[in-house]
């Protein structure tokens, strides 16, 4: 947990418009869907991921390092994430099973994206209702055999062009924005409830005081 300061305490700590931006950030915030981030060899790729995860209203992200040197989210600068990992809460595994494991105990639905033969194309897939985690991988060499072991779903992009793939950010993005668009033609039944709005704004209030002492 963040805090033990009462509610009304953090409140005074932030500027109204911060606290408003907050309040309307969290309301957004998509309810059971998680991005998971496996070997990720730049970090600036995965500034840009967290960019596009924040804009959909993914608040969780899952970090594996596995094959590569682990690097701090919080720490990697505000280049291609325009700051938008200081508002993500962040998980880190050393392996993938372990990570997937704990996911699908959390009753979510693991959603592989990988260049596969068998792989359903992204706008022939229902996400449906379920708890999604969005499994991306390694720039090169894409997901480990572990990952994809433990998916329930192996998805990709049709490509209608010369090269064979996006970059993994561009193809982040494509997939977040059609999981997005099932979701609220479905009537936006994935906000968070009102207790996780609230143990979320006082995170982020936390969060925010913390940057405007150390800044």
């Amino acid at each position: 947990m963040f805090i033990n300061l009462p509610l009304l305490e953090l409140h005074n700590m932030v500027s109204d418009n911060r606290l408003k931006k907050i309040k309307r950030v969290v309301s957004q915030r998509q309810a059971g869907l998680a991005v998971v981030i496996e070997d990720i060899h730049d970090p600036h790729n995965a500034e840009a991921i967290f960019r596009t995860c924040d804009a959909f209203g993914v608040q969780d992200v899952y970090l594996i390092f596995d094959k590569t040197e682990p690097w701090n989210p919080a720490k990697i600068g505000k280049q291609s994430s325009s700051s938008a990992h200081k508002w993500l809460t962040f998980h880190t595994f050393r392996s993938a099973a372990e990570c997937l494991d704990y996911l699908k105990e959390k009753g979510y639905v693991i959603v592989a994206t990988a260049l596969k033969d068998e792989a359903i194309y992204l706008f022939d897939y229902s996400f449906g209702k379920k708890k999604i985690a969005l499994m991306i991988g390694n720039e090169h060499q894409g997901l480990s055999d572990a990952a994809l072991a433990r998916a329930d779903a192996v998805l990709k992009i049709q490509m209608r062009g010369m090269v064979e793939s996006l970059n993994v950010s561009v193809a982040s993005a494509v997939f977040l924005a059609e999981l997005t668009r099932q979701r609220a033609a479905l009537g936006r039944p994935f906000a968070l409830t009102r207790g996780e709005q609230q143990a979320l704004e006082e995170q982020l209030m936390l969060q925010s005081r913390k940057r405007k002492q150390h800044t």
